[in-house]
């Protein structure tokens, strides 16, 4: 069987907690800023942990990652 790859856009875009969890960035935040509220913007600067079925996909991408 052959050596199992990880997606290299998925290795630059998410990381896997020592529970399991997916985080990601946050979505939104690459133009039209002005017409956010700076409270939106000012959540939106860290990470958010994925839903189960969207860590289940993400996973299968990084397949050496916990």
């Amino acid at each position: 069987m052959s050596k199992l790859k990880t997606k290299s856009s998925a290795k630059k875009r998410f990381r896997i907690t020592s529970n399991g969890k997916v985080m990601a960035p946050n979505a939104f935040k690459r133009h039209n800023l002005r017409k956010r509220s700076q409270k939106m913007k000012r959540t939106a600067r860290g990470t958010v942990a994925l839903s189960a079925a969207d860590g289940r996909i993400v996973k299968k991408y990084m397949p050496h990652a916990r």
